[in-house]
């Protein structure tokens, strides 16, 4: 297949719409199920990109779930916890698969953000991960390949209109990327900067101490800032984001968004938010709302408008400020990583407060100084990568 026409642009008044290579050569993809949008092509090539670069960074099977061209979420394919399989919704499935387990905690990180996503699995789908697919409101996947009965279950999704797709993953793209702006071509070179430890040796601070896990995770943030809407920052913790700004005009904007969401994560793991006792047959949707209401300052609006009587068995006590604070204080060893500079060391006190300790960072800012002197105030180790990881 050298073209597929799609229903229509990013817009439906955005017509003719097609993809197709440039080259008259065949695409290096097939659509097994559904119509794909333009939208989600692009979720899916970027989605793509990033999972196929964490599995060669790590050596392990990744995932991200993407939305609107940059990803609510991206991890690797490392065991569950009890608790963050509660608080995936995935505690009933039993033993899951490594690539399963990525794509549960790139879904379960922001799941808010993840809701109606288009999913990109490093490896062949399996039955396991389907299965988690199956259950989630999403609007597609794409993947290298699908076990026979993963891609019966992705086929009976959306009465047969989800959409599936497989791509090749010999296909390597021209090294020059075109696009056009206003009838204007743009050219530049691909982005092929390898992403390693290379880039974490010049720690700057005086905590020089990155252990191995903590530049695993350090690398999952900036592969995942390369395929982000810049601004971005991302922080990362064990082996997942936890947390993505992306988007953003301000860099401390970038952080205090993104720290925003890593505080979500983990208050989410929280007793009293573990304690909740839902009303029967809820959706997982409703779930995910309330207990971002719960956590969040409005819930004493809900209380007094009585509306947790349709979604509560019994009334939920108060999450006080100074609970979840005390609580948000037990969260330590966060990985950060910014497309670019710092410009003020305000970025390393709000990331401080989401439990950062390990952070990278191209630097090269007049006020270097500040920051490194911010992250020393703290005793956080921060690597200069000397990169810059501008996507748009």
């Amino acid at each position: 297949m050298k073209e597929l026409a799609l229903k229509y642009g990013c817009n439906p008044n955005q017509k003719p719409s097609r993809i197709y290579m440039a080259d008259g050569s065949e695409l290096p993809i097939t659509v097994l199920s559904g119509n794909p949008g333009y939208i989600n092509f692009l979720d899916a090539f970027n989605g793509w990109q990033l999972v196929k670069e964490l599995k060669e960074s790590t050596g392990l099977p990744a995932a991200a779930s993407f939305k609107h061209v940059s990803p609510a979420g991206a991890a690797v394919g490392l065991p569950l916890t009890d608790t963050l399989a509660k608080i995936y919704w995935v505690d009933d499935m039993g033993g899951l698969s490594p690539l399963a387990c990525a794509y549960a905690r790139a879904r379960g990180a922001d799941r808010m953000s993840s809701f109606g996503d288009f999913i990109a699995l490093s490896d062949v789908c399996d039955v396991d991960t389907a299965r988690i697919i199956k259950r989630e409101v999403s609007d597609g996947v794409i993947a290298p390949g699908y076990e026979p009965e993963a891609l019966e279950i992705l086929k009976s999704k959306k009465n047969g209109k989800y959409n599936v797709i497989q791509i090749d993953p010999e296909y390597c793209p021209e090294q020059l990327e075109r696009k056009q702006v206003f009838g204007i071509t743009f050219e530049q070179g691909r982005n092929e900067l390898p992403i390693n430890n290379d880039l974490l040796s010049n720690v700057v601070t005086e905590n020089k101490n990155i252990p191995d896990s903590a530049k695993t995770d350090l690398l999952i943030s900036l592969i995942t800032l390369k395929y982000t809407q810049s601004n971005s920052v991302c922080y990362v913790k064990d082996g997942q984001a936890i947390g993505i700004g992306a988007g953003q005009q301000s860099r401390v904007h970038c952080t205090r968004l993104a720290g925003s969401k890593a505080d979500n994560w983990f208050l989410r793991q929280a007793p009293q938010v573990l304690n909740l006792q839902f009303v029967d047959h809820i959706k997982r949707a409703d779930r995910d709302n309330a207990i971002d209401v719960y956590i969040g300052e409005e819930y004493m609006d809900v209380l007094a408008d009585g509306v947790w009587e349709n979604t509560f068995k019994v009334k939920p006590p108060v999450f006080t400020r100074e609970e979840k604070r005390a609580w948000l204080d037990r969260m330590q060893g966060v990985a950060l990583g910014s497309d670019a500079f710092f410009p003020f060391g305000d970025n390393i006190e709000r990331a401080h407060k989401s439990g950062v300790s390990y952070i990278a960072q191209p630097g090269g800012s007049v006020r270097d100084d500040n920051v490194i002197e911010a992250c020393n105030k703290y005793q956080i180790a921060m690597a200069f990568t000397g990169i810059r990881l501008f996507h748009h």
